[in-house]
């Protein structure tokens, strides 16, 4: 990204122009003294507190250690304690799912149900409103391409409890040369002008002229300084930076959606919701809480980021440019595991690709191999689940003890709940950092598993022989691309990246969209 670099105390005294000239007032921020009385007043906790509040109220005296990656099972004999997947086509009162019609009316709501309550949580029914404003749009170049990029702000309304303010930020980027709407692919991650237009040199020097008078007029010696250093600019325009292609020799992966005549949406996850156990009173699940602790059924961070995905995607369905019947959700590792929890829960979104998102995403509950349930029970990341997951890490407790094999559901349901929509399985391999903790394996199988739901809603799977159990994984790039299923290991690292061109040229297939030139 380009940005000016400031030098001195230019900086300082941009910062306090920038104060002035785009803070709103105070007094439009604040609320009568007795109302903010009469609130509570949100808590603060660290990780530790909320977890073990969390514990005291399911009634869990201990919880299994977890394993790091040092130290985890990465022995396939040993790792399916717990063999059998739960069948996404059997209902819970043993009948089978002969029909699209029983399983949209009722065993989809019934793993719904057992992954709102037991593992991602329940969203409140009272969560407010989100106005979405354009506060700033910019012609840019990417790769090569014009297009038009505008900073979005989702404010929701905190009227309730002022004491906690959200504001979703998202970056919506599109061709500027499209003649009609584009498919767009909203990515988990860091929001913000990807490329933004500078001023020309002839700007460049009236802002160091404005600014090296306005120094001088507060402190005269500068003047003495700015006249022995005629050359001394306190703004620069930043190096030219080459793009970062890939060891294939593949450019950025914005540039190939552009490229593709393809927009992006980027929403970052932390403008919704902390990525920690200490955020969980802050954020919007804290200011639905008023600031207080969450009750066990209610969700967690990966649910979270999902919401305000949804919430992104209510405004693309209004933005001329986009079109939105083919938006589709991207994220890689813990933003994987949210792309597909999105997926699952909001069907507006027409496809995902899910990078590398082990456990809580596209990898086995019930698979001892790397990444355990344990780990997502612990301190450190408990905060992505349900306050109920914690029952699946317990060593003693009220209600005994429970593991992986207790669960109501797993992965492989999951991605089910995905179908018929296009569903992208995406890893790397351990050899260049996209460790064996993520279990490729395991989400391999899970995809099989889930492959006759999509059948049997008239999609295809993945095009494999045998079931679950014995299906073989493909080689590393021998791709599963010709179902609206697919499964692919790449030859790179922590990163869906090397999978781009391979995801639009499977999708463009499926939604019928013409790439430049073809």
């Amino acid at each position: 990204m380009k940005n000016m670099s400031l030098t001195g105390s230019a900086g300082f005294v941009l910062a306090v122009c920038s104060l002035i000239l785009f803070c709103p007032p105070f007094y439009a921020q604040t609320v009568p003294g007795e109302a903010r009385r009469n609130l509570p007043q949100p808590l603060t906790f660290t990780s530790e507190q909320d977890h073990q509040n969390m514990m005291d109220q399911l009634g869990i005296k201990e919880i299994r250690p977890a394993p790091s990656p040092k130290t985890a099972n990465y022995d396939e004999s040993k790792a399916n304690p717990f063999p059998n997947l739960p069948d996404a086509l059997t209902l819970k009162d043993g009948q089978k799912v002969t029909s699209p019609e029983v399983w949209w009316r009722k065993r989809r709501p019934e793993i719904v149900e057992a992954f709102e309550r037991e593992v991602y949580g329940r969203i409140p029914q009272n969560v407010p409103k989100v106005t979405w404003s354009v506060k700033a749009t910019d012609k840019e170049i990417i790769g090569g391409r014009p297009v038009i990029a505008k900073e979005l702000i989702g404010h929701v309304d905190n009227s309730s409890y002022p004491l906690i303010s959200v504001d979703i930020r998202m970056t919506l980027v599109t061709p500027a040369d499209a003649r009609k709407p584009v498919p767009v692919l909203m990515m988990f991650g860091p929001s913000g002008f990807p490329a933004p237009n500078e001023p020309s040199d002839a700007d460049f020097d009236r802002i160091n002229a404005a600014m090296k008078a306005l120094l001088a007029k507060e402190d005269p010696s500068l003047a003495k300084v700015f006249g022995e250093h005629p050359a001394f600019q306190l703004v620069r325009r930043p190096p030219f930076q080459f793009p970062r292609f890939d060891v294939d020799g593949n450019p950025p992966r914005k540039w190939q959606l552009i490229a593709d005549k393809w927009g992006f949406a980027t929403i970052d996850p932390l403008s919704i919701q902390a990525d920690n156990g200490a955020g969980l009173t802050r954020g919007i699940i804290g200011l639905c809480n008023q600031g207080q602790p969450r009750k066990p059924d209610q969700w967690g961070a990966l649910r979270a980021w999902a919401w305000g995905a949804s919430r992104g995607l209510d405004y693309l369905e209004t933005d001329p440019a986009v079109d939105a019947k083919h938006v589709g959700i991207e994220g890689v590792s813990r933003y994987g595991k949210a792309a597909l929890v999105t997926m699952a829960f909001d069907q507006r979104f027409a496809m995902v690709l899910v990078g590398s998102s082990g456990k809580g995403g596209a990898t086995p509950f019930r698979r001892n191999f790397g990444e355990a349930v344990e780990n997502l029970t612990g301190v450190g990341e408990y905060h992505w689940m349900a306050g109920n997951f914690l029952k699946y890490g317990a060593s003693e407790a009220v209600f005994g003890s429970k593991n992986a094999g207790d669960l109501p559901v797993d992965s492989n349901e999951l991605i089910a709940l995905c179908a018929p929509r296009l569903t992208f399985i995406s890893y790397g391999v351990p050899a260049k950092g996209d460790a064996q903790w993520l279990d490729h394996q395991g989400s391999f199988m899970a995809a099989v598993a889930a492959s006759p739901v999509f059948e049997i809603l008239g999609a295809r799977g993945l095009d494999v022989s045998g079931d679950y159990h014995t299906a073989k994984m493909p080689p590393v790039n021998d791709g599963l691309l010709d179902g609206q299923l697919a499964w692919r290991q790449h030859d790179g690292g922590h990163t869906d990246a090397p999978n781009m061109k391979y995801f639009l040229k499977w999708a463009d297939k499926f939604i019928g969209h013409t790439p430049p030139g073809q």
